[in-house]
């Protein structure tokens, strides 16, 4: 197993779209001076009792066995629409409504096979589940454009990952915060939140307040101000070997589209390994993840567990799914989402941004404009 030094498991793995609004935000921010990112080596889908490659080139899609000939040359067709589609331009549009026509409809026209619905729709539009086929196609568009757009910059994937895993972000924005005179408190309890005719003032730990006007956290630490609407089961598996039928990927997602095993709501399979730094030499850290829709959520991911197989030591954690009551303007006591089951980032990006839209009344990018850094010998 190596040594404990050589281990950075992330107790939930999430990638990064190339293209994506995380991102960019952390362009935005500068943050990424502190971070190196290495792309993962393959994008998989389950069918079928069996995993295959999403194609990333036209060879792929040439000698995939996803789809028949005939539907072959119409994955391509609706990709070329995607790509040369613009909202900004109605003459893109062929005929197609994008806020009216409904994603189920957009495939008919273009007389996809049940199957290739199944690729685009979970695959590179990430959909978790099939809600989204009865709404305004828009969304899937703008969904398989980032998913090309993110493909195009790294062949392989779409998908990045911190080298050394996840904990390099908060160490890259505790040296930024640096940056501009913020402090961070490391390995301290929240005693209490302090509140005064229904807002926030200080926040106490160890018997000191820190006083605050805004105050922004996770769920865990006001359980009063959130809701449950679910839970998320998550299994860290250890593994000495690539998953099979991966091309001996090093790194890897595989989605298990819902259709595949009559459930709700996708699986997710992330692997990452000593390639990014975050396991022992020739060691494997793949996480299988999705929504719990029964008493018994293990035997939901056992699917996914039964790729990995053999499995050397596995992890099982079930948490709640939790969401604000409320914005969080009065209180100003402004919360995050839970983590979803999802192994990729896209979902945290829309809470972020909802999150920065409640605190500051702003979109977050809408300039380019960015702070002057703190330095105390200026100040």
């Amino acid at each position: 197993m190596g040594l404990g030094k050589e281990w950075h498991v992330d107790l939930i793995p999430k990638f990064f779209l190339a293209n994506g609004q995380l991102v960019k935000i952390l362009m935005h921010t500068e943050v990424t001076r502190y971070l190196d990112f290495k792309v993962i080596e393959g994008s998989y889908v389950y069918k079928a009792g069996k995993v295959h490659k999403v194609p990333a080139t036209e060879e792929d899609t040439n000698t995939s066995d996803l789809m028949g000939m005939f539907d072959k040359r119409r994955f391509r067709k609706l990709m070329l629409f995607s790509h040369n589609f613009d909202e900004r331009h109605p003459r893109t549009y062929h005929d197609v409504e994008p806020t009216k026509t409904t994603t189920r409809d957009l495939f008919c026209r273009f007389d996809l096979g049940l199957d290739v619905m199944e690729v685009i729709g979970h695959a590179i539009a990430l959909h978790g589940s099939d809600s989204y086929l009865d709404q305004p196609c828009v969304d899937t568009i703008r969904r398989i454009t980032l998913y090309s757009d993110s493909l195009s910059q790294h062949k392989t994937s779409p998908y990045l990952y911190p080298v050394y895993g996840l904990g390099e972000l908060p160490q890259g924005f505790a040296r930024l915060s640096a940056e501009y005179g913020g402090t961070f408190l490391l390995n301290r309890a929240v005693d209490e939140i302090v509140m005064d005719n229904g807002k926030v003032t200080a926040v106490k730990s160890e018997g000191k307040l820190y006083r605050c006007k805004q105050l922004i956290c996770d769920p865990s630490y006001v359980p009063h101000h959130v809701r449950k609407v679910g839970r998320v089961i998550r299994v860290i598996c250890l593994l000495n070997h690539p998953v099979k039928n991966t091309h001996e990927a090093n790194s890897c997602q595989i989605i298990i589209p819902q259709a595949q095993l009559n459930r709700k709501s996708d699986i997710y399979i992330s692997v990452v390994s000593y390639a990014h730094n975050v396991a022992s030499d020739g060691m494997y850290i793949a996480t299988v993840s999705t929504t719990a829709e029964t008493s018994e959520p293990e035997k939901e991911v056992q699917p996914g567990l039964d790729l990995l197989e053999p499995i050397m030591q596995k992890f099982v954690s079930v948490s709640n799914l939790l969401v604000p009551k409320n914005d969080g303007k009065r209180s100003q006591v402004f919360v995050s989402c839970s983590y979803d089951a999802t192994s990729h980032f896209e979902t945290e990006c829309e809470d972020i941004m909802d999150l920065y839209r409640r605190i500051t009344g702003d979109e977050l990018l809408r300039g380019s404009k960015r702070h002057q850094s703190y330095t105390s010998d200026d100040d």
